[in-house]
């Protein structure tokens, strides 16, 4: 419950600038991560976004239709399909990331420099030791 809430005290203060940018949580997340790859398989896509496969089939759907990604098929695979962000794509998480940007800066001065690196460490820490299930 406390990681729940702490998630929420952070993405209450992003949810006003997507909402701006008429992005969900999740469409900001799959753009985010296209910026960082040329193109993505779609399985690999959704691990990377920690989102399940029809949720993500949802949502690149939607993004395609407003232009923002591109989908394409693997020429020796026709049924694997490929996702990379469009130059819209690219000029809206620019614009977007700005605001985004600032909120991160301001959490900074909030919680402290030291102490947010910290709490990333150590969440890093938790998530590698629950790496492997846990035998009761």
């Amino acid at each position: 419950m406390s990681l729940l809430r702490a998630r929420e005290a952070v993405m209450s203060h992003f949810r006003p600038g997507l909402r701006h940018f008429d992005l969900t949580e999740q469409q900001w997340r799959v753009l985010r991560a296209l910026t960082t790859v040329e193109s993505i398989g779609t399985m690999n896509l959704a691990s990377a976004t920690f989102l399940l496969p029809p949720s993500l089939s949802r949502i690149v759907r939607d993004l395609e239709a407003r232009g923002l990604i591109e989908r394409s098929s693997v020429a020796e695979d026709l049924r694997r399909g490929m996702v990379a962000i469009s130059p819209t794509g690219r000029d809206l998480v620019e614009r977007a990331g700005q605001h985004s940007e600032a909120i991160y800066a301001e959490i900074t001065r909030r919680f402290g420099a030291e102490r947010l690196q910290l709490l990333q460490s150590m969440l890093k820490e938790l998530e590698d030791v629950l790496d492997d299930p846990i035998e009761v």
